[in-house]
């Protein structure tokens, strides 16, 4: 499956998600804002970032009324600041989620990850990596499930309780995050990623919760630097999933529907 659809058409709002090989973690956002615009949730497969930069173009072109609203999450927001730079005619819009910093000089996310553990927690991290590096590994489903359960813990302020029921993922694959991150973190490190940002030609916003581990002067110092029509929104009390924050996510709903109501007035109501 490429994607989710929700609502009637025009699709002029697509939904990007993270990992990379997250397939559906968009789900919660999509079903909010299904309630006033039609929605399309693609899911990327591709092995590299080019693959997966022309997957999702590829997605917008056949499925979308473009230019759309192009809101990438996390890894996501890579992805769609890749797809902006590189074919403006897709995207009128781009609004970035909780993305990684766009410079290696910024990349202190596992670092403020592991201050915000307790020593027995990191100790545990360590031989989690040890036990998934490990090619023969057994239940490494099971060892991937604690791993993310203690970054969750370290990227959130104060979690939303729920049950496993309420996931939206659909399984996360781990060889599409190890091909395509390692690959990612590189073309950070060489300037390569921030050229590719320097490209877009439409608005950004970017929208980060001050309580992320990965740093905002990240996104907010290069943007602003290099693009003409950025603007940033810190939310407070909030890590890197803001639809997942107890007092955060109402504020998250809030924002996001006025800045995409602003974008496509026409668009409000729609859905139904």
């Amino acid at each position: 499956m490429k994607f989710r659809l929700y609502g009637s058409d025009p699709k002029r709002i697509a939904l990007i998600h993270g990992g990379p090989g997250a397939p559906g973690e968009m789900g919660p956002v999509a079903r909010y804002l299904s309630d006033y615009f039609s929605i399309i949730e693609p899911f990327q497969t591709g092995l590299s970032v080019q693959d997966q930069v022309e997957e999702l173009a590829e997605i917008l072109r056949s499925s979308a009324e473009f230019p759309v609203i192009l809101v990438g999450y996390s890894w996501g927001a890579w992805l769609s600041g890749m797809v902006a730079g590189r074919y403006p005619e897709l995207v009128y819009h781009l609004i970035l989620i909780s993305a990684g910093p766009l410079e290696e000089r910024y990349a202190t996310v596992w670092e403020n990850r592991m201050q915000r553990l307790t020593p027995d927690e990191r100790e545990k991290v360590h031989d989690l990596i040890v036990q998934i590096q490990n090619p023969i590994c057994p239940d490494k489903d099971q060892i991937l499930e604690t791993f993310g359960r203690l970054m969750h813990k370290a990227d959130t302020f104060c979690p939303i309780q729920k049950n496993k029921e309420e996931n939206d993922t659909f399984s996360s694959d781990p060889e599409i995050f190890s091909r395509v991150w390692a690959e990612a973190a590189k073309m950070r490190q060489t300037g390569e990623l921030l050229s590719c940002f320097q490209q877009i030609s439409c608005p950004v916003t970017a929208i980060h919760g001050d309580y992320d581990p990965h740093p905002v002067q990240g996104i907010i110092e290069p943007l602003s630097r290099n693009l003409s029509r950025f603007t940033s929104i810190i939310i407070p009390n909030c890590g890197h999933c803001p639809w997942e924050e107890a007092g955060a996510s109402d504020t998250f709903f809030s924002l996001l529907y006025g800045e995409i109501s602003g974008i496509f007035p026409s668009l409000v109501s729609i859905a139904r």
